[in-house]
């Protein structure tokens, strides 16, 4: 799905072909609607980042988030699997070669309801292998109210249309 320079999109996977070349600096895409759960926030902690304030509820009472809150690592999941979900093109996709920074901006809760804004900040085709490009983005999660609650700079790799029969 494109939008157009300054446009907002509604993003589920676009019915035709999505590569490089469709991506514009100031297309902005919102997507996803995932609610959290309690449980999801206590296992997701329990196996990978087990802190009080993530695994136990009434330790998180007491604690400076008066409650308890998903890791940011798992805030950053949730977003991968919306991105995959609904943005990234599954023809042209190469993967990324990384992110430039990441942010935790605001706690986020049981119940909360998360979404994905992709805002395209710039796109430059490889000079050294032609068939692909890299987009720069700023991932946004934000949350029911609209406040931001994970922000993300990072870049994806994607094929180009005359190279997406190469690897």
């Amino acid at each position: 799905m494109t939008a157009s320079p300054s446009a907002t999109t509604a993003a589920t996977q676009p019915t035709r072909p999505r590569f490089f070349e469709d991506f514009a600096p100031g297309q902005v895409y919102e997507f996803g609607d995932r609610t959290v759960t309690e449980a999801e926030i206590v296992e997701y902690a329990r196996q990978f980042d087990p802190q009080p304030f993530h695994t136990d509820p009434e330790a998180a009472r007491g604690s400076i988030y008066g409650g308890l809150i998903a890791s940011g690592w798992h805030t950053a999941g949730m977003m991968m699997r919306m991105l995959v979900d609904h943005f990234i093109p599954r023809e042209s996709s190469m993967g990324s070669p990384g992110i430039d920074e990441l942010r935790w901006l605001k706690p986020v809760r049981p119940g909360d309801r998360l979404r994905v804004r992709v805002s395209v900040v710039e796109t430059k085709r490889s000079m050294s292998k032609p068939n692909r490009g890299i987009v720069r983005s700023i991932n946004e999660v934000l949350n029911q109210d609209g406040e931001t609650v994970l922000s993300m700079r990072g870049m994806g790799m994607y094929r180009t249309r005359d190279g997406s029969k190469e690897i």
